[in-house]
């Protein structure tokens, strides 16, 4: 597998981008990684490096998007913290990746049995973690199709949220960054949002927010 360079960037596209990750997937669900030489690689990007992608996942240590996405050194950008949440440090590493560096599109991945989607579904309360779960308590008040037994105990309901929570966050990174939303309706960036299953390997992509559909829709079109 070559390592990419500006020019290869360059010619991939948000659609094409998009398949690489799926691709890449496939080759992790069926044990079949691209044997790559890392030391080359990064020999070969030790001079710039030239990602096609960014990914915001999960702390948790079975959510390597590296990995799960069969990707080598220099090939993504991963963006990492418990419940794929996004503040402002995150908004400007995005919008370096992308407008700076040359990223055609952003994943926000959530993943199954998150444990910061069943805190927040709790509402935990410990230290500077409260801020954190804050940010996902928006996606808690507004899974309303689950009235009993909200909580973690309950994994329909955690599930749930932790979808919302995902799509949640996609729009957010749309509606808080003028320059990376320019970007989108410029057709220059991708956005999509999708749920690794920590069972499977497998990762499932939210048709409703893919980038042709932001393109289409004024900030805040979606419906959650």
């Amino acid at each position: 597998m070559k390592t990419l360079t500006k020019e290869m960037q360059a010619a991939i596209t948000p659609a094409m981008a998009l398949d690489l990750l799926k691709e890449g997937n496939k080759r992790f669900v069926n044990n079949l990684k691209v044997n790559r030489n890392l030391l080359q690689q990064a020999n070969e990007t030790s001079d710039g490096q030239h990602p096609f992608a960014v990914i915001l996942s999960c702390i948790d240590s079975r959510t390597s998007a590296e990995l799960i996405f069969d990707q080598g050194l220099g090939d993504i950008f991963s963006v990492r913290i418990a419940g794929n949440i996004i503040n402002e440090d995150i908004l400007g590493s995005m919008e370096f990746g992308c407008k700076v560096a040359g990223a055609k599109i952003i994943v926000v991945l959530g993943h199954t049995k998150c444990g910061a989607i069943k805190g927040a579904c709790d509402h935990v309360e410990m230290g500077n973690l409260t801020t954190l779960l804050s940010k996902i308590e928006p996606a808690v008040e507004a899974e309303t199709t689950v009235r009993d037994n909200r909580n973690s105990g309950n994994a329909e309901f955690v599930e749930k949220v932790a979808t919302l929570n995902v799509k949640r966050t996609v729009q957010a990174i749309i509606e808080q960054s003028p320059i990376l939303r320019e970007m989108i309706e410029n057709g220059e960036l991708g956005i999509i949002g999708g749920t690794h299953d920590i069972s499977t390997g497998v990762v499932s992509f939210y048709p409703e927010t893919n980038f042709e559909a932001v393109r289409k829709e004024p900030a805040g079109a979606f419906n959650l």
